[in-house]
């Protein structure tokens, strides 16, 4: 394990590049789009130019809202797949396999057909919908058996198509006028965010602070959680603080993006291979790393189809799926 200076100074390189790779992102998320209001309408914007009110309206209430929702989506995920990772000791653990993400979307879609705001009520429906089914998914792997990995990750799928089914039910249940948004949303939708619902985003940062300073930890559980607890590390307390703030922030997330699938095994899997395996430099570089990620694939989400969008859960999935299936099959090699 790498020192303490040796950290700081990988830190100093990593962030700087991935901050600048994410400001990037964000700028071209919020030039392109279908109204045709350029970059260079939006610098002058930035520097209190003023210009068209219309190109204003389109870039600070429709595409920025946007482009940061979609980059605290993607950071939640891919640190939330980082996390769910250490703690299993499985490199396929995510949100969305586990079945976590169902679980916040049954909470948040009983919430939705109840009538609850989108914060508290949905987050907290969302929160206890996922907990339970997390619950679920650690009952079906427990044992000592040297399957337990596997154990897990079966059941996470099984658990999630429960989910799905779930939610197709809920689904039948709602009024014709609630269905099509239902149904949009559940594939990832960013389009109906607000600037209004910007602050309610900032329900996620607590947790990453918690991640982030309980990121040595992550590299004892590694080891296993005898050697981590005799190296000093308080098992059962760590690994219920990192459960609950990353369930929590998933849920956040899920209310106001729907389901979107596989980031947290795409980012964290790029990003070993670029900044190593110390969750020390990879829990700030999948914040980043995912955040920009989830701003190009909602980029792609707009700008593939001729007319409209499609759901930025396809573009995350196409890119997603293969990468599980090649990972699934080179483990069992």
């Amino acid at each position: 394990m790498s020192d303490p200076a040796s950290i700081t100074r990988r830190l100093l390189l990593i962030v700087p590049v991935l901050a600048v790779v994410l400001a990037a992102a964000m700028l071209v998320g919020a030039s392109f789009g279908s109204s045709g209001v350029s970059m260079s309408e939006l610098f002058r914007f930035m520097r209190g130019q003023g210009g068209d009110s219309v190109a204003a309206t389109i870039i600070w209430e429709i595409r920025f809202p946007r482009v940061i929702l979609a980059a605290v989506t993607g950071a939640t995920l891919a640190l939330g797949g980082l996390v769910f990772q250490a703690l299993l000791r499985n490199p396929l653990a995510e949100p969305y396999i586990l079945g976590v993400s169902g679980g916040s979307a049954i909470g948040a879609i009983i919430a939705l057909l109840a009538g609850l705001a989108p914060f508290p009520g949905m987050a907290m429906a969302a929160f206890a919908g996922s907990m339970l089914v997390l619950g679920l998914v650690l009952l079906l792997g427990t044992g000592r058996s040297r399957s337990r990995r596997e154990s897990l990750l079966l059941g996470g799928v099984m658990v999630n198509a429960l989910c799905g089914a779930i939610i197709m039910f809920l689904i039948s249940l709602a009024r014709n006028t609630q269905v099509q948004h239902v149904l949009f949303w559940l594939m990832g939708d960013f389009s109906m965010f607000s600037r209004e619902q910007l602050p309610l985003l900032l329900a996620v940062a607590p947790s990453f602070v918690v991640i982030y300073f309980l990121a040595r930890p992550m590299n004892l559980l590694l080891l296993g959680r005898e050697n981590a607890a005799a190296m000093g590390i308080d098992v059962r307390t760590v690994s219920n603080l990192l459960l609950i703030a990353t369930t929590f922030m998933v849920s956040v997330v899920v209310c106001h993006s729907g389901l979107i699938g596989f980031v947290g095994l795409v980012v964290p899997h790029i990003l070993r291979l670029v900044v190593g395996p110390d969750h020390r430099l990879l829990a700030p570089a999948s914040i980043l790393g995912g955040a920009s990620y989830m701003i190009l694939c909602d980029l792609l989400a707009r700008s593939l189809p001729t007319g409209g969008e499609m759901p930025v859960g396809i573009v995350t999935a196409l890119v997603g799926a293969p990468l599980f299936i090649f990972l699934l099959w080179r483990g069992n090699r």
